[in-house]
């Protein structure tokens, strides 16, 4: 993003504005310097209970973060605001991360162990998750896949997400891939493109089994299956999970 931050080694007063950067401190071993989370941080269980919940990902509640005084803020140029990053960004130092391969998520967690001075619980992470994701069977022929994060109006992760990326991994060719970041989709587009497989996730829209047959009405060929979203879109330490349940898939 071209900003230079400085940062106080070591951090000991840290608010996380994203749910996975959330559960990657956390087990970086950083529970008692993580002093504020959003209402989304729901891994690990305890983390909104050891820490101030300052509001959600897009709406900060800017007096509790002031209240916390914090030396850190670590947010995620997708998941927050601009306007509300500025504004802490005028007062406090304030880290970003943009992810939308493997290779950022790496990094993003290798840097955030250097700016906790957990460097090398962050490298072990990090090569562990590298190295699920080395073994995983390319597949000779990708199962065309559309990939549904949001319901009313239908929204895809399309191509230059995160998400697209894993799908590849996993052995899918999202068939909105040429479209950009999280389009709308009219059930006329859906036909169209024929999909085999529809991937229904299970966050942000909590996609249910309840809303298979809707979709099987659009496409009937296709197959339609609900997804663990998490595993698709935390780039924290969540993604140590994410190879084992794609080969499942």
């Amino acid at each position: 993003m071209g900003r230079r931050v400085a940062v106080p080694l070591p951090a000991q007063r840290i608010v996380s504005l994203v749910p996975s950067q959330t559960e990657l401190l956390f087990a970086l071993g950083l529970r008692t310097r993580v002093v504020g989370v959003t209402k989304f941080c729901i891994h690990p269980t305890e983390a909104r209970q050891s820490a101030t919940v300052i509001g959600g990902t897009k709406n900060f509640d800017f007096d509790k973060i002031d209240a916390l005084q914090p030396d850190l803020i670590i947010g995620n140029k997708e998941e927050n605001y601009q306007e509300g990053i500025e504004r802490l960004a005028e007062r406090y130092p304030v880290w970003m991360s943009d992810i939308s391969t493997l290779p950022e998520a790496l990094s993003m967690i290798r840097r955030v162990g250097l700016l906790t001075q957990r460097a090398e619980a962050a490298e072990v992470l990090a090569a562990e998750i590298e190295a699920s994701f080395s073994v995983l069977p390319r597949v000779a022929e990708p199962v065309p896949a559309a990939y549904f994060i949001w319901r009313k109006p239908y929204m895809v992760a399309a191509g230059g997400t995160f998400i697209d990326e894993l799908l590849a991994r996993a052995g899918f060719r999202n068939v909105f891939g040429e479209l950009g970041r999280y389009p709308e989709i009219k059930p006329d587009q859906l036909r169209q493109a024929a999909p085999q497989q529809i991937l229904l996730s299970s966050e942000p829209y909590p996609f249910g089994e309840k809303h298979v047959a809707e979709f099987q009405e659009i496409c009937p060929a296709a197959q339609v299956r609900i997804v663990n979203g998490e595993l698709f879109s935390w780039y924290g330490s969540r993604l140590r999970y994410s190879a084992a349940y794609f080969r499942e898939l």
